[in-house]
């Protein structure tokens, strides 16, 4: 008798086109990743098209980390983040609900746990959310983030990247990300970036820059799409 279960369609991802943990020199990977290889199981309909409205309600203004409230900017260079989610066959995932946060222009977060002694701007929060469109289109404005050294870790330091969470239509099409920015220096040295072997794996990871002319208002544009699942898929970063 044929089973009416959807098909377990996923193959399995590349082992280059995703990180390899633990990454020396950055001991957060031990206590965000098993320690044990995952175990394959077959995919039934629930996983694969439900609960269909996972996102929290937004609220006006989600989407812009730059601006607080009115008349209260953020310090640093402002700029525009915009792309588009996608599935593993390049269709639009419409409603999946796109999160951000991110270090200040000094490079620090407003988090207890980052003690570092840079300044804290009282105008910038550094996390925000928006659901993409009918075409899989999110975007933010928000300001570039500042390097920082990563503590105990032998001088190395953190290039400007911005943690993405999307939370797609089903429980498989949950991605916790990073964005990097095209032409910083601090990229080639980046220990979770390069955690990735594939090279073209790695440039999925990085953004690519609006021309200036391109740009209607007063801020530098990026663009950077966003794939879920698939042996295409964006590499999860944590």
């Amino acid at each position: 008798m044929a089973s009416d279960a959807p098909p377990d369609r996923f193959d399995p991802l590349p082992p280059d086109a995703q990180p390899r943990v633990p990454i020396g020199g950055y001991p957060n990977t031990l206590r965000r990743n098993p320690s044990q290889p995952a175990f394959r199981r077959p995919l039934t309909r629930t996983e694969l098209t439900g609960p269909p409205d996972l996102g929290p309600r937004l609220q006006p203004g989600d989407s812009d980390l730059a601006r607080l409230a009115p008349g209260r900017i953020a310090l640093g260079q402002l700029i525009h983040v915009g792309g588009r989610v996608v599935d593993e066959d390049g269709r639009p995932v419409r409603g999946a609900v796109v999160e951000l946060w991110q270090a200040n222009a000094a490079g620090r977060y407003l988090n207890p746990l980052d003690q570092r002694d840079a300044p804290l701007d009282p105008d910038f929060i550094g996390s925000g959310r928006t659901r993409t469109d009918a075409e899989g289109r999110y975007a933010f404005f928000t300001i570039k983030p500042g390097a920082y050294p990563v503590p105990n870790s032998g001088r190395w330091w953190r290039p400007p990247h911005i943690h993405i969470s999307v939370l797609g239509p089903s429980c498989l099409s949950r991605l916790v990300t990073q964005m990097y920015f095209p032409g910083d220096p601090l990229n080639a040295h980046d220990r979770l970036l390069n955690s990735v072997a594939d090279p073209a794996a790695r440039d999925s990871l990085v953004a690519r820059q609006v021309p200036p002319a391109e740009v209607a208002g007063d801020w530098l544009g990026f663009t950077h799409d966003l794939v879920l699942r698939g042996r295409r898929a964006t590499p999860v970063l944590p």
